[in-house]
C-alpha cells in the first residue's frame, strides 16, 4: 500500500531522485539487519510473540507514515517499516516448525503465494484509501477528513486486525524449555553466524544461504531492469497498458506457481533437484530475455524468470530447514534473509552500473553467470539431507571458530 505513494509523497516533501532511492533502500538496510535479530529473539522466547510485536511495530510505522509531514519523519517511517517486515525468517521458520520435512516446500510455497496476492492487492486498497482521504466528513462541526493519513492508517488498521488473528488464532510453534534456552546466547550469535557464513562457505548452510542470496539478488536485479528493457526494445512507457499487464502477468504465474505446481513437483523430484531445474530456469530467463525482439519471444523468455524463482526459493529455505539444528532455526533463516537483503540492495545497483557502461545485455547476462555459478553450491545437497535426517547435534558453541552446523562435512 505505501511503496506507490511513496515517490509522490517523498517529492512533495522536497526530496530528489538520490533522496528517494535512499527511502528505498532504508526499508531493505532495516529489515536485513532486523532479520537476524528477530530470528533469534524467536529461538528464545517463541515465535508468537516474535510475530505479535513485529506487527505491533509495524502498525506505529504506518501511522507514522500517515501524518508524516518531513522527509525526517518519512525516513523514520520507512526504518520502523523495514524492521517490522524483517521477520520473514520468522515467518519460514514458524512452517518449518510446524510441517513434516517432507511438506516445507509446499507450505514455503504458500506463503510466497500468499505475499505475491498482498504485493497485488496492496496498490488497490491504496486506491479505495486515496478516495476515502478525499472525501469531507464533518461531524459536530469537526472536520474529520482524513487527507493524505488515510493510506498510512488504512495499512495500520490492517495491521491491528493481524494482531488480533494472531493473538486469537495462532498458536506457538516453538517450544523453548528452560533447559533449551540456556543454550541459546543472544548476543553476539547473529554477527557470528553470519560471518561464518562468508567464512565456511563450503558448509551445508553455507552454500543453501548463498544460493537464496544470489539468485535473489540477480531476480530483483533483473526485475528493476526490465522497464528499461521494454522502453527501449519496444518503447513502452507509464502510460502503456501492456506495460502494467506485464507486471500482473509475472505476479499470476507467481502465485499460481507456488500455489499449483510446486507441491506435486516437490513430492516427484524433490528439493534438491527441483532446486537445481528452477535454477537453471532463471539462469536461462536471464539469458534469452535480452535476446527476445518479439512481444511473443519476450512473454516466453521471460516468463522463465518467476517461474525459477518459485521453484528454487521456496526448496532452497525448506532445505535449510532441514540441515540446521531446531533450536536455531529463526536465527539461521533470518541470516538468510540478512544475505538476500544485501543482494536486493547490491545487484540491482550493479545492474544499473552494467546498463550504463556496459551495454543493454550485460546486466542480465552477468546475473545469468552468477546463477549459474550457484549449481556448483548445490552440488551433494541430496548427502546433506540424509546426513541432517539422523540425530540433530547439540547446540555449538559460540566461542568455536564455527558452530558445528556450519562446519564443513566430511567427505565420503
Amino acid at each position: 500500500m505505501v511503496v506507490p505513494l511513496l515517490p509522490f509523497y517523498a517529492m512533495r516533501m522536497g526530496a530528489n531522485g538520490l533522496t528517494y532511492t535512499m527511502l528505498v533502500s532504508a526499508f531493505s538496510l532495516a529489515m536485513l539487519t532486523s532479520a537476524p535479530l528477530w530470528g533469534r529473539f524467536s529461538d528464545r522466547y517463541g515465535r508468537r510473540p516474535t510475530l505479535l510485536i513485529a506487527l505491533g511495530a509495524s502498525a506505529i510505522s504506518y501511522i507514522i507514515f500517515g501524518f508524516a509531514n518531513s522527509l525526517a519523519v518519512l525516513f523514520l517511517s520507512r526504518i520502523v517499516q523495514g524492521a517490522g517486515g524483517g521477520t520473514v525468517g520468522v515467518l519460514q521458520a514458524y512452517i518449518a516448525d510446524a510441517t513434516e520435512p517432507k511438506d516445507r516446500a509446499r507450505a514455503l510455497g504458500w506463503l510466497s503465494a500468499a505475499t505475491n496476492v498482498g504485493v497485488s492487492v496492496g496498490p488497490l486498497l491504496t486506491t479505495v484509501a486515496v478516495w476515502i482521504g478525499a472525501r469531507h466528513v464533518a461531524l459536530a462541526g469537526r472536520d474529520l477528513t482524513l487527507g493524505q493519513s488515510a493510506p498510512g492508517l488504512f495499512a495500520a488498521l490492517i495491521c491491528v486486525a493481524n494482531i488480533y488473528f494472531a493473538w486469537r488464532f495462532l498458536r506457538e510453534s516453538h517450544t523453548v524449555t528452560a533447559s533449551a534456552r540456556s543454550h541459546i546466547e543472544p548476543r553476539g550469535r547473529a554477527p557470528a553466524v553470519i560471518w561464518s557464513v562468508v567464512r565456511h562457505s563450503d558448509a551445508p548452510p553455507s552454500r543453501l544461504i548463498w544460493i537464496y542470496a544470489i539468485a535473489l539478488g540477480a531476480y530483483m536485479a533483473s526485475m528493476v531492469i526490465v522497464p528499461l528493457l521494454l522502453a527501449r526494445q519496444f518503447g513502452a512507457t507509464e502510460k502503456s497498458t501492456g506495460y502494467f499487464l506485464f507486471f500482473v502477468y509475472m505476479g499470476v504465474l507467481n502465485f499460481l506457481t507456488r500455489a499449483l505446481v510446486l507441491g506435486p513437483l516437490v513430492d516427484r523430484f524433490g528439493e534438491p533437484r527441483l532446486s537445481r531445474f528452477g535454477i537453471s530456469l532463471i539462469g536461462l530467463g536471464l539469458f534469452f530475455v535480452p535476446l527476445s525482439h518479439s512481444i511473443p519471444a519476450f512473454i516466453i523468455s521471460a516468463a522463465l524468470l518467476p517461474l525459477g524463482a518459485s521453484l528454487t526459493f521456496s526448496c532452497v529455505t525448506a532445505m535449510l530447514s532441514r540441515v540446521i539444528d531446531a533450536e536455531e532455526r529463526g536465527l539461521y533463516m533470518g541470516v538468510q534473509q540478512t544475505f538476500g537483503g544485501i543482494t536486493r540492495v547490491l545487484f540491482p545497483l550493479g545492474a544499473g552500473l552494467l546498463w550504463d557502461h556496459a551495454g543493454m545485455n550485460a546486466p542480465f547476462w552477468t546475473g545469468a553467470a552468477l546463477v549459474a555459478g550457484t549449481l556448483l553450491l548445490g552440488l551433494n545437497t541430496e548427502s546433506y539431507l540424509r546426513r541432517a535426517s539422523g540425530a540433530a547435534p547439540p547446540p555449538p558453541d559460540v566461542t568455536s571458530v564455527a558452530p558445528a552446523s556450519l562446519q564443513a562435512p566430511v567427505r565420503e
